[in-house]
């Protein structure tokens, strides 16, 4: 569109970079959103059309706006949380109270929990690596409770012929009970059992992500914080509450799950 409705095929790399300096200057979009449309471009030409661009390809990536993230109060998390029940208190407890991203906390199995311990482990999270964090006393009656539903569900499940949950990679070839196992299954489970694409069976899955998200945002909406949080908000409680309580970076950094300590750093604003 930016050049006269022309064919990709009839553009060089000169007629990619005119567009990609005029979404900067022009329209004056974000770093990110400059480096989502130059990948898109990349995966065009490369993917599709099997065509190399040749130096757009190595452009210099805009660099984003570092953003000091949003932080609740203890009054104000106790606000948001006190306006959601059930699930949505569920899982947005587990993002606060052990640093959890949104889909670590959905994908949460049996065998991921240690309640006697008070342990919770996370498998293959943001970048496939394993960690394990922390879990609130104050969680443990909760989740024993839900263990106690998931159970009852997988029960039925296995009596009318289902009880299958999904496992990741190969694992169901390596073990071909383990989908039945009560430890391999999921400690939120959705409401229904959708066809599984890959293998065209019926399994049960973990719960989606945007209920809690909406259920989040509307219980901040709710409580009057005149702050734009979200579910992602809770997880950065917990770093922040863990700096001020004395713990040492590189800890909250491993509790995290985090790459680089440069990333976990970004808390320290509130000190």
């Amino acid at each position: 569109m930016f050049h006269g409705k022309r064919h990709p095929l009839e553009l060089d790399e000169k007629g990619v970079g005119h567009f990609l300096s005029h979404l900067a200057v022009e329209g004056s979009v974000s770093p990110s959103t400059k480096n989502l449309a130059l990948n898109a471009i990349v995966f065009l030409y490369r993917e599709v059309l099997d065509r190399d661009l040749g130096d757009v390809a190595n452009l210099v990536r805009a660099r984003p706006r570092v953003r000091i993230p949003v932080v609740f109060t203890v009054d104000e998390v106790r606000a948001v949380l006190a306006r959601l029940a059930e699930t949505p208190w569920l899982q947005a407890s587990l993002m606060h109270g052990s640093g959890l991203r949104s889909m670590e906390c959905m994908g949460l199995r049996v065998k991921d929990l240690d309640l006697s311990r008070r342990e919770l482990g996370v498998c293959d999270g943001k970048g496939r690596r394993d960690r394990v964090t922390m879990l609130p006393e104050r969680l443990i009656e909760p989740l024993g409770h839900q263990l106690g539903l998931a159970r009852g569900l997988h029960h039925r499940d296995l009596e009318t012929g289902f009880g299958r949950a999904s496992l990741p990679e190969a694992l169901a070839r390596k073990y071909p009970t383990a989908e039945r196992d009560w430890s391999w299954q999921w400690v939120i489970p959705a409401g229904r059992c959708p066809v599984d694409p890959r293998s065209g069976t019926e399994r049960r899955h973990h719960v989606n992500e945007s209920g809690v998200q909406r259920a989040v945002m509307q219980a901040v909406r709710d409580s009057g914080v005149a702050k734009t949080g979200s579910r992602h908000t809770l997880r950065h409680n917990f770093a922040t509450r863990l700096l001020e309580g004395g713990y040492d970076i590189r800890i909250v950094q491993e509790l995290l799950g985090q790459r680089n300590v440069k990333t976990t750093m970004i808390y320290t604003h509130v000190l």
